[in-house]
This record gives C-alpha cells, sequence and structure tokens, in this order.
C-alpha cells in the first residue's frame, strides 16, 4: 500500500501540509484532512483511502482559491466557477466551492447586482449599458431587474451628463452631436436622449441631416 513519506507544515500559508506519498505525489492538505485520515509519517493508505484523500484535497485547495480569489474583487458566481475551472479546479470542485462560499455568505449574486448597477449608474451609464454588464458578468437575469429597480431615473441622470459636459453654455450642431454619440455610448436609448435634449430646449441639433 502507498506510504505517507513525509508530512511536512507550510511556513507561509496558515494551516497548509505537505504530504508526500510514495512515488513521488504530494497533496496539499490541511489540519482537518490530517484528523479526518489520521494522516502521518509512515501511514500506510489504501487505494480506496488514497483516492478519498485526493477528492478532498482536490475540493479543499478549490475552496481556498476561491476565496482568494473573491479576496481580490467580487464576483457573480459564474465568473467564479468560471475562474476556478481556467484555474485548473474541476467544474465539480468549482461548483462545490461556489456553493460553499453561498452558505458563508461570501458569494451572493444579487447583492453583486445591485452593486454592479449602482457602479455603474454613478459612473454615468444608462441602463441599457449596465444590462450589458449584467450579462457580461453572468449575473442571472432574473436578478436583472431587482437591481435596477433601486437606481435613479433615467432623465435624472442624463440631466447629470448634459449639464456636466456643456456648463451652462449653449451647443452648436457639431457639440449636439457629440453630445448624443456620448449618451448613446453610455446605454441611453434614442428616445431618452431625444426626451432630455427637448427639456434643454436645444434638440434641433440632433435631427438627422
Amino acid at each position: 500500500m502507498p506510504k505517507v513519506t513525509k508530512l511536512t507544515e507550510s511556513k507561509n500559508v496558515k494551516d497548509r501540509w505537505y504530504a508526500d506519498i510514495e512515488g513521488g505525489e504530494s497533496l496539499k492538505i490541511n489540519l482537518a484532512l490530517i484528523a479526518d485520515y489520521s494522516i502521518f509519517t509512515g501511514r500506510e493508505l489504501s487505494e480506496e483511502e488514497l483516492s478519498s484523500l485526493r477528492a478532498a484535497a482536490s475540493r479543499m485547495n478549490a475552496k481556498a482559491r476561491a476565496l482568494r480569489i473573491l479576496g481580490v474583487r467580487a464576483m457573480s458566481r459564474r465568473e467564479l466557477t468560471d475562474r476556478l475551472t481556467e484555474k485548473g479546479e474541476t467544474p465539480e470542485d468549482a461548483e462545490e466551492a461556489a456553493d460553499y462560499l453561498e452558505s458563508l455568505g461570501f458569494l451572493d449574486d444579487a447583492r453583486y447586482a445591485e452593486s454592479l448597477a449602482r457602479h455603474y449608474t454613478q459612473k454615468g451609464y444608462g441602463r441599457a449599458r449596465v444590462r450589458q454588464e449584467l450579462f457580461r458578468r453572468g449575473v442571472p437575469k432574473e436578478l436583472w431587474e431587482g437591481a435596477l429597480a433601486e437606481l435613479p431615473e433615467e432623465p435624472e441622470a442624463i440631466d447629470a451628463l448634459i449639464e456636466g459636459r456643456l456648463r451652462g453654455a449653449e451647443p452648436d450642431r457639431k457639440e449636439l452631436k457629440r453630445l448624443t454619440d456620448m449618451l448613446l455610448r453610455r446605454g441611453f436609448s434614442w428616445g431618452e436622449i431625444r426626451s432630455a435634449l427637448n427639456r434643454y430646449d436645444f434638440s434641433e441639433g440632433t435631427d438627422d441631416e
């Protein structure tokens, strides 16, 4: 039976141990697995025990990696599982790690959707652009409207952008074209832009030539 030839504590990572297995294999484990599997130098493992230990170590490492990833920035469940599989975790371990972090409250798609919506709105983007970002980042579609419901009305957001861009100046046709293009890029619809320009009484510059 394969034997544990060496058990070493990491000097750099808390609660990480390395179990060297006869034949050259080394498993990253923690104290919980050491206790669960009674791991010590010289311990002989049946093939069934070794297979189970490998699987448990793989799940443990996927959870640890998921925590490190979320420590850098918040993300959706799909973003996290995609990142984990890109890093070499199995899809099954990635999903289990996501379940684990959801149970701890570290991963929450609804909260993340609301945070994204606020972020892009504060940067002056319209709802269409916010929806694009929610889609791009893998937020489930059923959470979009809840996130958007907390945002200010579009007229308020467009007016703030117009006033910030023009600073009280009366725009000419060229400036109105640049202003309109900017608002379209930021995710506001043509109808919303037209209504906003009408409120400022200089919409004639947006007519098609």
